[in-house]
């Protein structure tokens, strides 16, 4: 059990309202910014609990800043937490926020959860994300329901919206100019990790990919055979692996 969900098994404060299996993500991508001066930004107020979580296991260095579109949501801020309201399907909305706080360490969207509201997060607010950030939009699930304006395959779902972003995240090796080109996304996302339910793009600076080699064949042209030296060194490295556990 990590921190997160110790957390919530012992609170007796302001409602926090998750999937069972959320926490055992957000300890994967989140655990390396706890004790820093980090900014979260969390899409879904609700009651207030998880902005007391998240400012619990960051630290009292972090800076928590919820959104929601209650007014009521606004008597929730307190020390370190700041409280936002607006509509998040709003571009201009969004903008404002990326002004606000142009630094976002970590953006988490437990928001409205429509179509709408979770595309134009991420198209408004992901560039503001820092560039060793992490963006994660979790309740995917609305993506295949409907009532939320989704359904499996539906051209228009967050889940297909991430999809393409798969393309983008590869795009350095496309052979198709004008079809899959390098953008900025290709250049700033890291890397996509898909769960149930949820999405965490973390970010880094890329370079064009190159690929390296060492060694030398083992058949063909520059094959060649060990000489006993290479034989002991390659043991003594294998040696040394064991004993270090790798």
């Amino acid at each position: 059990m990590n921190d997160l969900e110790r957390y919530f098994r012992r609170n007796r404060g302001r409602l926090i309202h998750k999937w069972q299996h959320y926490f055992e993500i957000y300890d994967r991508h989140f655990s390396r910014l706890r004790g820093r001066d980090v900014r979260v930004v969390e899409f879904g107020v609700s009651h207030g609990g998880s902005l007391a979580m998240w400012r619990d296991y960051f630290g009292r260095q972090a800076h928590i800043v919820g959104v929601d579109i209650n007014p009521a949501c606004a008597t929730l801020a307190g020390p370190g937490i700041d409280v936002v309201i607006g509509d998040q399907e709003d571009r201009a909305f969004l903008r404002s926020i990326g002004e606000r706080w142009p630094r976002i360490d970590i953006l988490i969207d437990d928001g409205g959860h429509t179509m709408a509201q979770q595309i134009a997060t991420f198209d408004v607010l992901f560039p503001y994300v820092h560039a060793e950030g992490v963006y994660l939009c979790e309740d995917l699930h609305t993506s295949y329901r409907p009532g939320w304006g989704g359904g499996r395959g539906q051209p228009g779902t967050f889940v297909e919206h991430a999809k393409r972003h798969i393309d983008l995240l590869n795009a350095w090796h496309s052979e198709e100019p004008g079809v899959l080109d390098v953008t900025d996304f290709t250049r700033t996302a890291q890397s996509m990790h898909f769960y149930d339910s949820v999405v965490v793009i973390e970010k880094r600076p890329r370079t064009p990919p190159e690929q390296v080699r060492s060694g030398y064949p083992a058949f063909g042209p520059g094959a060649r055979t060990p000489d006993r030296w290479s034989s002991v060194v390659s043991q003594l490295a294998r040696i040394y692996d064991r004993v270090r556990g790798r």
